[in-house]
Parts: C-alpha cells; structure tokens; sequence
C-alpha cells in the first residue's frame, strides 16, 4: 500500500514551510490552501469555519466565515499572572473574547483571523509562551498533575513536563521563519540533556526527519492516588512512584498505547487504555519518552492514518514487542512496575493549603469556557486577580483554573475578590456538574457531527432534576459528550459518555472507572438528545437505591448488568462497537 498523501506533503514541505508565507500574503481568501492548512497544524493552527453560517453562505455563493484555531504550549498548565494577562488582552484583540482551557492542559484560542493571524501568533511569544507543536504528527503539549496537595513533588513534575516538551520538539526553524522573523539560522537552539538515544535521523531534524511521526503522539505524567490527568488514555505515560513520606519521586511507572479516537462503522478504530511496561528512575525519564517517540516514528502505519496511532502499533508489536524496540534504542532493560494506586481522576475544588502555607483555589469553569456573561463576569475577574496576585495561574487537564500559591496574607483579598465576581460560587454546583466535561464541536470543529460544549450544560441540568430526586447530588460521577468520535474529551473512560453519531444524535455508554482506569461500553445506539434523561433516569435511581457502600457509577452499572466489565488487551475493542 502506498504511503498516506500526507506523507509527500511532510517530505515536501521543506521542514514545515510549505507555502504558508505566500498563503498569509493572499488577501483574496480568509483561507490557507490544503497542504498549508496540514502544515500549520504543526505551528498549533487549525483553520475552521462558522459552521453555523455554512449553508446559509454557500446558498449566496459566498466563501465560508473563516478563521483559526489556536493553541499554546504551556508544559504542565503553568502560566504566570502576566503570561495570564497576556492571553486576556490576545483573546479579547483578535479572537472571540474568550479564552478556552483545554484537556490537554493550555489555552486555546477561537476565531482568529487570517489577516491578524501572524500578529497573534508573535504576540503570544512576546508572552513567553509559543504554539509550536501543539497540534500535528509530533509531540504535543506533555501535561502533567497540577494537584497542589501533592506540592512538594509538584514543582519536580512540572520541571519533567517542561523537559521532555523541551526536548522532543522539532528542530525546524520554520516557525519563527514564519511567525516571529528570527534570521538567526535554520536550527532552534535545544538544549540536549541527555543526548539523543539513537541515530539522528536527519541533520536539520534529528529526532523527527523530515516525515516527522506517523500521527500526534501524547504524554502525560500523573501523581497517585489523582490520575486527574487520565493517565491511561495516552500515548505515553509516567505514573509517579513517591517514597513513603510522599515528598521524593522514586522513579516512574511507563505505560503505553492509550488513546481515544475511533471512527463510526470501522471496526479496525477503537480507544484503548494504555498498559503498564516497566519502571525507570527519574534521570531515565527523557531519554525513555525518546525511545518510546521512536519506536512509533520507525513503526507507525503510515499508509493509513486512522491506524496510525501508537495504540495500534501496541496491537500489533505487542507491548512485549515495543518493549523491547524500545530497550535496543536504550540499550538497557526498564525494571519490573512498582505498585501504586489510584482513586480518582477528578480536580480537588475549592481551597487546600500546600506544605509551605500557601493557599489554593480550583476553580470550576464549566467545558474550560473563560468569558464575560451578562450575570458571571469570570474573565475579568480573573484579569483583575491577575493584577495583584502573587502567585501563578496552574490549568487542569479537567478544564478548570487553580489560583496558586496565594501567601496567607493575600488569601482574604483574593476570596473577597471571588465572591465580587461570583467565582467563589462556582465550586458548590452539584457534584455531576463539577465532573462534566466536553469537547469544543459545533460551530467550530470541522469534525463535529453534533453539538457537546454547547449542550452538555443544558442536559446536565435536566439530568440535576433526577439526581435531586435520587439524593445524589454530591455524588460524583464523570460524565462526558464528544461531538464525533475521535474523542478529545476522553469520553471512553467517563462514567456516562455521550458521543455524536449525528445531527442530536449520540451513542450512550456507561462502566467506566471512576479512576479512570476502565474503558465503559455502549450501552445504547443513536440515541436522540431528548431521549437521554429519560433513558438515564431509572439508571441513577436504581444507583441511588441499591448500591453498595462507597459503590461508584460506573462499578454499579456493571454490576447491577446494564453494561459488562470493559478489558484491556488486543480484541477488548470489539465490547466498545465503533457503530
């Protein structure tokens, strides 16, 4: 089979550049050309169009309503007040006056324009932040936990995601050719520490080549007992192994071969947890990140791109087998996982005090959406906290903000300064409201076949009628809607899962982990949107009434038959039906 079309064009693309310059300078067209718009992915850019506008645009022969999607990298969620500041005033000069914090952990911008589209991009670096390779077939923005109880391990963790970001991004000099107009050479200077663990594979990309990776490659770091950061549902993983004072990391539990994504009615598509292949110690870290990079680099499908994920390569090599591809590269065994355990996988709300006496606030901010309302004014708010608090700003991979390290002395301001703008509120919502979460879908995605950030409130609502009924309202359990099913909310590790199958039409599944650590299973197909709390009501009120002590959501309703216990493994896909 011949290699994916993509493939010529990452060869051609004299690492990166293609003809985005040229495509910047037409101001005929609010749109970049084809190969372009593949390309620009890679300097964290997705055209879109207002979807919501299309057909009435296409009636008046007009061109569709274009603009860009942005994305930071930002290792870990960090960002100072400043950096903070920054991205208020970008979003509200040339986007949609709002910012989004996403699952993986960064800010997002919508509705960008092609002609402010370079400014944008070289005032976000002005800020000291970048969006290279925040989408496309690389490494993207590695996330790690933001849990400020687990602080004295936080800062170490952080560190990692900033290192392994800052180590497997690529060496092209295209983006600030483009973007910023560095002429200080081809190469972007990175520090290398350790060394590469393998032949270069190209002068100018020695990590990548010029074909780059077969499709995106995700890592994650998580802290037990939180996997907050779904740790499963990724590429790679590094589970924290603590010693028994909680305050010094041992070394690192590495998993592979998680992922969400699949496609309705092919069968060869499905999500997958990741599995457990060895242990390392921190100073191994990187060096097994690159070696993991590679295997899939070297081993990846890339004839067809729905199969190019690292998971299907895990299904065909095996663990065992990418495994020891990995150790040749290494030219070490990894050690047996140590044991460790997780509890849960949502954020901690409200405030907690970390080991130095500083404070903490998580705020809730439903599907990651920071703007002005007509009743909630959280984006100035949080411009004005930004003006004089002392600490910094920590994004969840859960959609919410924690105001962190508040000195003890600041902390009655900034509480008062919540209260003034309605935040302090936010996290007293019922438990089922705090563990939603959704992707962007309409009207901007472009693969979106039905409405998720924009409907899940509504129908979390109705489904609050139900659980008031039931006595559970603080109660946690996840639960999830996708537009499509390639899955950027994690929906296949949510309790209850929604994802679009069609216009108000979702496929439902339940059984999920409440850890995180269990895929859930369809439960039922093409379900209409009116149809979901009916069919979801005598569900939690059989939970309400007939589980066991401590029992979860997702552990009830396998229990009780409504859906079986989901298995990892090769074939476990086929109890997940891509219908």
């Amino acid at each position: 089979m011949a290699k994916h079309a993509n493939e010529t064009l990452k060869e051609a693309s004299n690492y990166l550049r293609g003809t985005i310059l040229d495509g910047l300078a037409n101001a005929a067209s609010g749109s970049l050309s084809g190969g372009d718009q593949k390309l620009t992915k890679f300097h964290g850019i997705y055209q879109q169009d207002d979807r919501d506008l299309r057909r009435e645009r296409h009636k008046k022969k007009l061109e569709p309503v274009y603009s860009f999607m942005i994305r930071v990298r930002a290792p870990g969620g960090v960002a100072t007040t400043k950096q903070w500041l920054e991205m208020d005033r970008i979003a509200r000069d040339y986007a949609s006056d709002a910012l989004k914090i996403t699952t993986r952990q960064t800010f997002q911008l919508h509705g960008v324009i092609k002609s402010n589209l370079k400014r944008t991009i070289y005032e976000i670096n002005q800020a000291v932040f970048d969006t290279r390779a925040a989408c496309g077939d690389v490494n993207r923005n590695v996330i790690s936990n933001p849990n400020p109880m687990q602080s004295q391990v936080r800062d170490e963790v952080n560190d990692l995601a900033n290192s392994i970001s800052r180590h497997l991004l690529p060496r092209s000099g295209a983006y600030h050719d483009i973007w910023i107009g560095d002429e200080a050479g081809e190469q972007i200077k990175v520090t290398q520490n350790p060394p590469l663990v393998g032949e270069p594979a190209d002068e100018l990309e020695p990590i990548y080549g010029k074909h780059y990776l077969p499709r995106k490659f995700k890592i994650v770091i998580a802290v037990p007992p939180s996997n907050d950061v779904d740790v499963y549902a990724h590429d790679l993983g590094f589970i924290a192994i603590l010693n028994e004072a909680q305050d010094k990391i041992l070394g690192y539990n590495v998993t592979i071969g998680g992922g969400m994504g699949m496609t309705h009615g092919n069968e060869a598509t499905f999500p997958r947890l990741g599995e457990l292949m060895g242990f390392c110690t921190p100073d191994r870290v990187i060096a097994v990140a690159e070696s993991a990079l590679r295997v899939q680099r070297d081993h990846g499908n890339r004839e067809d791109r729905a199969n190019a994920r690292v998971k299907y390569t895990v299904e065909r090599l095996g663990v065992d087998g990418y495994r020891s591809e990995m150790e040749k590269l290494l030219g070490e065994k990894l050690e047996e996982p140590r044991p460790f355990v997780f509890e849960h996988n949502g954020d901690t709300y409200g405030w907690t005090e970390d080991h130095l006496g500083n404070w903490n606030f998580c705020l809730y901010i439903e599907n990651g959406r920071v703007y002005d309302g007509p009743e909630y004014p959280m984006m100035t708010g949080l411009r004005e906290i930004a003006k004089v608090h002392q600490g910094e700003f920590w994004m969840t991979t859960n959609q919410n903000l924690i105001i962190a390290r508040i000195p003890p002395g600041e902390k009655p301001r900034i509480e008062k300064m919540l209260a003034e703008y309605g935040m302090l509120d936010s996290v007293g919502r019922s438990a089922l409201r705090l563990h939603s979460m959704s992707c962007v879908a309409l009207p901007s995605c472009g693969l979106a076949l039905t409405e998720a950030q924009r409907y899940l409130p509504t129908l979390v609502t109705e489904l609050e009628e139900v659980i008031e009924e039931a006595g559970l309202r603080h109660d946690a359990i996840t639960i999830r809607m996708t537009g499509c099913p390639n899955g950027c909310a994690r929906p296949y590790i949510g309790e209850i899962a929604l994802v679009g199958k069609g216009p108000d039409t979702y496929n439902l599944y339940l059984g999920a982990g409440f850890a995180g650590d269990r895929l859930n299973k369809l439960y039922r197909s093409s379900i209409k949107n009116g149809e979901i709390t009916a069919v979801l009501r005598p569900i939690l009120l059989d939970y309400a009434a007939n589980r066991l002590p401590g029992e979860r959501f997702g552990d009830f309703t396998v229990r009780a038959g409504y859906v079986k216990a989901s298995e990892n493994g090769p074939g476990f896909h086929k109890d997940v039906a891509a219908v």
